[in-house]
């Protein structure tokens, strides 16, 4: 395999498979086991792939193609899936001895091997801890993960709920609990996961907040004319693309492709910790024009105190929403609710919008969003409809 150095020239006319041969992997210089393959089948697209140590030789990982990852977007998920494959095999090939198992703790199987695993592919790991060190770490710490019981963690979850928690939050301890035993089955600490299908208190957090057209267009004069550009045009900017917060302000313009119109997201930036690719409709486009950042700055969207990317706009946010006469119960993350309200109430596929959202599973989508298409629905019942002669009505 040839090691070359992915310049931006390589990557425009470098990326040549020889003649006789139906493809070509070249290796990326400075990233140890990453390369692109490349092949001569019509239509097929570069692909990006790491090479990882398995039981029976090396496996290689796909990472996405030139279309979904820049050499710096799959460097940066290269590394992060040989930190994590490295440690995973490390935890396997420890020697587990029988009186090694009987010792290990939940508190120590915590600290030594679940977080370790999950600051690597968990954006919410800090809740994880908070949850286990105020609750969970108290009650089940001390116990082998052999002696958790299934009534006890279920008498542990009403218990939570009669000191006055919600629903939702006694449902994520007990998620949590069964997270870790099932990470304990994988790697051969337990027998079985006891807490498998456990029952969860059921819970009605679905929010139907989003803006009307009318509130729509109050946010969107006060968010061209307020003194906060760099703030507004943030929010401008996610309320055109459905993208999460901390999606656009982290954003970078070598992000940004403007030819194609598209926005790579990497997955040190998503939640689901995977890189996405989002397009940039005219709204979007709009927005960027206008940025004072562009060539100024890395990022779309920088603090003008700092230059880097905002940790929090909530106090900005709370005064527009103010400004503009919106509910106070709206929130940033419902931009994204709204702008899936615009787009199934003009007709659009839930399978599309699944992708505009980043969703790994349509479901997420339909179980979220679904409702606010009712006029979606109410057309493609129509289109089914059968039409009817004009019945008279019989005289009584």
């Amino acid at each position: 395999m040839a090691v070359v150095e992915f310049t931006s020239e390589f990557m425009s006319t470098g990326r040549v498979v020889p003649m006789g041969q139906s493809k070509i992997q070249y290796g990326v210089a400075g990233t140890p086991r990453l390369s692109l393959e490349c092949r001569v089948t019509p239509g097929s697209v570069d692909t990006w792939y790491v090479r990882l140590d398995g039981p029976k030789g090396l496996i290689h990982k796909r990472l996405g193609t030139v279309n979904d990852l820049s050499v710096a977007q799959a460097r940066k998920l290269a590394e992060q899936i040989k930190a994590e494959h490295r440690l995973t095999q490390k935890a396997k090939t420890t020697p587990l001895v029988m009186d090694v198992q009987e010792k290990m703790t939940l508190e120590k199987f915590f600290h030594d091997i679940y977080m370790p695993q999950a600051k690597i592919h968990k954006r919410s790991f800090n809740k994880d801890e908070s949850l286990f060190r105020v609750r969970i770490g108290p009650k089940f710490g001390h116990k082998l993960l052999s002696e958790i019981s299934r009534r006890d963690v279920q008498a542990f979850h009403h218990a939570l709920l009669a000191e006055g928690l919600s629903p939702a939050t006694c449902n994520h301890h007990v998620v949590l609990l069964r997270r870790f035993l099932s990470v304990a089955v994988s790697l051969d600490l337990i027998q079985k996961n006891v807490l498998r299908g456990i029952p969860l208190m059921p819970v009605d957090n679905l929010r139907d907040v989003f803006l009307t057209p009318e509130q729509t267009t109050r946010f969107v004069e006060v968010l061209t004319t307020d003194a906060n550009r760099s703030v507004c045009m943030a929010l401008l900017f996610m309320l055109n693309t459905a993208s999460r917060k901390m999606e656009a302000l982290k954003a970078k313009w070598s992000d940004i492709d403007l030819e194609s119109q598209l926005w790579y997201i990497p997955a040190i930036n998503n939640k689901s910790k995977r890189p996405k690719t989002l397009p940039l409709n005219s709204g979007a486009l709009q927005v960027l024009m206008q940025l004072e950042s562009r060539g100024t700055s890395e990022y779309l969207f920088p603090s003008p105190e700092s230059g880097r990317p905002y940790t929090t706009i909530a106090r900005v946010f709370w005064r527009l929403r103010e400004k503009a006469g919106l509910p106070e119960n709206f929130r940033v993350h419902d931009l994204r609710s709204s702008f899936s309200a615009r787009y199934l109430g003009a007709g659009g596929s839930i399978f599309f919008l699944q992708k505009l959202l980043g969703h790994q599973d349509v479901r997420t989508t339909a179980n979220h969003y679904a409702r606010l298409s009712a006029k979606s629905l109410l057309e493609a019942a129509n289109v089914g409809s059968v039409a009817l002669p004009q019945l008279e009505s019989k005289a009584a």
